[in-house]
């Protein structure tokens, strides 16, 4: 299988002027997030509108992923979704991401920047896409298949799929965030994945990232307690080999140390009284 190289990347899309942006947009960083990770009534029901729509506009972008597309035709489709609908796509001018979502393609990782690539047949293409919406976010991701893909990647596939329901089914208020990544990195390793561990789910709302830590591999830090009301993604990426990784020249493409395939999904989620509400459903 070939490695993925950089490829051509075309000038930033314009997002229509009416269109509220987030505020760090164009600005080296966010301003750190202080508020609370339980939101009230109206934070919650704006964050299901962003939430559907990202998951829309995720749903139309997987539709596209087929062999002879560009990963820069990806994210065309994703970005004009979300501004025909009145958000802004949320990675666009943040820390200066130059694209309105992440194409993360075989051995990459995560945080991949749409270019000239041409989707492969057999290549599986994670896309990550936020929609920002009413101030808040609604953040979401999947791995798609290209054409005809091989059996191991396809269940690797699955298998990040499965680990990411059983994660939500974990979600209770009382416990821990760690259990979450407790449930993955056990199931991860009746298959012998590596569990990526730098990368990890985070708290969401007004602020794209809040500070809050989701990890996805068993760890006894970042263990603080699950209540209702809160907002978080569980993000779940494995590799088909190591959970180390090397970062790209771009300082955003993270790619495994081995060039094994990595796939990767995630869910935006509201802790309820009795488990979790996906807030990211078509």
């Amino acid at each position: 299988m070939t490695v993925i190289a950089p490829a051509s990347i075309s000038p930033r899309r314009v997002v229509p002027a009416h269109i509220e942006r987030p505020e760090y947009v164009d600005r080296p960083a966010p301003t750190p997030y202080d508020g609370p990770e339980v939101k009230d009534a109206d934070t919650i029901e704006r964050m299901r509108v962003a939430g559907r729509l990202a998951a829309q506009a995720l749903q139309l972008v997987g539709e596209h992923v087929a062999p002879g597309v560009t990963t820069d035709e990806l994210d065309r489709v994703g970005h004009e979704f979300l501004c025909d609908h009145g958000a802004y796509p949320s990675t666009l001018g943040y820390r200066g991401f130059p694209k309105s979502l992440c194409t993360s393609v075989n051995e990459v990782i995560c945080h991949g920047i749409p270019d000239s690539r041409v989707v492969e047949d057999g290549d599986i293409v994670n896309v990550d896409i936020t929609a920002f919406l009413g101030g808040v976010h609604g953040d979401t991701n999947a791995t798609f298949l290209a054409g005809e893909v091989d059996e191991e990647s396809r269940l690797l596939v699955e298998r990040t799929e499965e680990a990411l329901r059983r994660a939500i089914k974990a979600v209770r208020p009382g416990r821990r965030l760690n259990v979450l990544g407790r449930v993955i990195e056990s199931y991860a390793k009746r298959f012998g994945y590596g569990v990526v561990r730098d990368f990890t789910g985070h708290g969401i709302g007004t602020a794209f990232h809040s500070g809050l830590i989701v990890p996805h591999y068993d760890s006894p830090h970042y263990d603080d307690m699950i209540e209702p009301g809160m907002t978080f993604t569980i993000e779940p990426m494995l590799t088909l080999g190591t959970h180390e990784w090397d970062m790209w020249p771009d300082d955003w493409t993270v790619v495994t140390k081995d060039k094994s395939r990595s796939a990767q999904f995630e869910h935006t989620l509201l802790v309820t009284d009795s488990g979790a509400e996906v807030l990211t459903l078509p």
